[in-house]
């Protein structure tokens, strides 16, 4: 282009004015002619530059000697965001997305926040790819299922063996078993890894939890340990397990999630109704909370929630007051309660969370019910008489806090129960630490989950961690206090209701489960143990002639 370039300024000098050749001429001629060749040439050049900048900003493939350090593909907002924090911490990273429109748009966003010398746009696949360094990482954020198996496929098509493929969605952890079985099958690395912390955690410093491969997490932990949410004893990231375990160690964190939402929720709702405090006075007490052993991000948010006035033209009052009380739900929840069940673990907190989401729902029916209700003499619950707001403040603080010991309990039970049936050694008080910043459970409540695994790490259940049990034990008659006037005056708390029922279950040396194993074996024939034998001998009892024709009979080896 530039020889071209070169022997057309000349072929323009040669005929400037009708001119002979520049050898023909006296000194000074040669010397102005020579001056008007060179600025031709000059100009030939500026013109050839800015249509070499011009192709290559259309085709993504401009500053061909830079290669990226790492690449994204999907650019909603936790894509876009992510993508602009791995700039800021100073790594290079290409970008590209299905549609080119969000991908104009992340590139304009990174020169606006002054971030565009690292983050490169591009339209085609095999351009993203070819600018990434070897071993190529690209992390993929695009929503879950089907969608990401194209991506991997497309991806596929231009990557080396030796690459690596960091899922960063909430994927079922068993897709994510799948794809690495897949796509190392092909000479390349798969991880999943979970992102927590929503748009702002992206942008400024998300929790991350990648598992898969362990070998790949060596090239991208430079990376994730800059870019996530920094801490007093750390970054937000650690290598969580092999397989599904960073996907799976995520859906767990939602479900937890569910139950800390739940909770709080039902304490607003306890000192909205039963208390009759203001939305003032609940963003103060929510406020003064998150000050002290509560203190976390969706304690925070929920003060600032209540506080906020009505933006909408000619309305007053408050917004929290006009929101429909239908929550939504993205799957998490239910395959955390799905996963418990599975596994055996009692969750009883995040199922009632879960179940809360799906009561929520049914509106209008709930809507039909209270009228049919109040028409039968049972009124919408009122604040009682005589009600100390200040002692059911304090109340409400102690039932809560003890309430969200037990749902990080099952929370944690359920992580361990898969860890140990997958071998992936997921370390517990490891992760209370990561959740501590970045991501939205992050609470001052996690150092002490972290500091309860570091003296024990087979602990059983974070319920018998001396420091927690000794808080129960303070704190249960004000929990109880809470849960009982709320039942009493018909105000619904089934994620706290549920949390008490798992402490005094748990604490319980005797159930009357006796008795339904009992039943069991009437109708069944299912067998039982008794307290008296061995634990490997199993017994059947004929219990009434009428019900059965079976004798009774004693097995040592009976699977029941």
């Amino acid at each position: 282009m530039q020889g071209f370039a070169t022997r057309q300024g000349s072929a323009r000098a040669h005929q400037i004015g009708g001119l002979p050749a520049p050898g023909r001429l006296p000194a000074a001629l040669r010397l102005r002619a020579a001056q008007r060749i060179n600025s031709a040439r000059a100009a030939s050049r500026i013109v050839s530059t800015r249509a070499t900048a011009t192709q290559d900003a259309r085709s993504g493939s401009g500053m061909k000697t830079a290669t990226s350090t790492i690449g994204l593909v999907g650019l909603a907002v936790m894509g876009q965001n992510l993508s602009l924090n791995v700039a800021e911490k100073g790594f290079p990273i290409s970008v590209y997305n299905r549609s080119y429109d969000k991908t104009e748009a992340a590139v304009a966003r990174a020169k606006k926040e002054g971030l565009g010398d690292k983050l490169r746009g591009f339209k085609e696949v095999k351009d993203f790819v070819a600018s990434l360094e070897k071993p190529r990482r690209v992390i993929i954020l695009v929503k879950a299922g089907a969608p990401v198996d194209s991506t991997i496929d497309a991806l596929m098509e231009y990557m080396e063996p030796g690459d690596i493929i960091i899922d960063g969605g909430n994927e079922w952890y068993e897709n994510t078993e799948r794809r690495k079985e897949m796509v190392e099958a092909k000479g390349l690395r798969y991880m999943g890894m979970g992102v927590s912390g929503g748009e702002e955690g992206a942008r400024n410093g998300p929790a991350l939890m990648p598992g898969g491969s362990p070998e790949a997490y060596k090239y991208i932990e430079s990376v994730v340990s800059k870019v996530a949410a920094q801490v007093d004893d750390g970054p937000c990231v650690m290598y969580v397990g092999d397989g599904g375990a960073g996907n799976f160690v995520k859906m767990v964190h939602n479900g937890i999630e569910y139950g800390d939402m739940q909770l709080i929720s039902e304490a607003y709702d306890v000192l909205r109704v039963l208390g009759g405090l203001s939305n003032d006075d609940m963003a103060a007490t929510f406020k003064a909370w998150n000050e002290g052993e509560l203190q976390s991000f969706l304690i925070e948010i929920s003060a600032i929630i209540m506080a906020k006035k009505d933006d909408q033209e000619g309305k007053k009052g408050y917004i929290i007051d006009h929101i429909v009380d239908k929550t939504g739900a993205k799957g998490t929840g239910k395959w955390t309660v799905q996963q418990a069940a599975e596994l055996a673990v009692a969750a009883p907190t995040i199922a009632a969370s879960l179940d809360g989401r799906y009561m929520s729902a049914l509106k209008e029916e709930r809507t039909a019910a209270s009228a049919l209700f109040a028409g039968l003499g049972l009124k919408a619950p009122t604040a009682p008489k005589g009600v100390d707001k200040k002692a059911l403040i304090e109340d409400v603080r102690q039932a809560l806090y003890c309430s969200k010991i037990t749902s990080y309990a099952q929370g944690m039970n359920i992580i361990k129960a898969k860890s140990d049936e997958k071998a992936w050694g997921v370390d517990l008080g490891g992760l209370a630490r990561i959740w501590k910043g970045g991501c939205i459970i992050r609470a001052q409540f996690l150092d002490r989950i972290k500091q309860a695994y570091r003296r024990d790490p087979k602990l059983p259940n974070l319920l018998v961690d001396p420091p927690f049990a000794e808080d129960l034990a303070k704190r249960e008659q004000a929990w109880r206090r809470v849960v009982a006037l709320a039942i009493t005056n018909g105000v619904p708390v089934p994620g706290m209701t549920a949390s008490l029922g798992y402490f005094d279950t748990y604490r319980r040396e005797r159930l009357p489960a006796n008795l339904v194993q009992a039943q069991r074996d009437f109708f069944g024939s299912h067998t039982y143990q008794r307290d008296d034998a061995p634990e490997a001998q199993w017994f059947h009892t004929l219990w009434d002639p009428n019900f059965s024709s079976s004798d009774s009979i004693t097995t040592g080896n009976y699977n029941a």
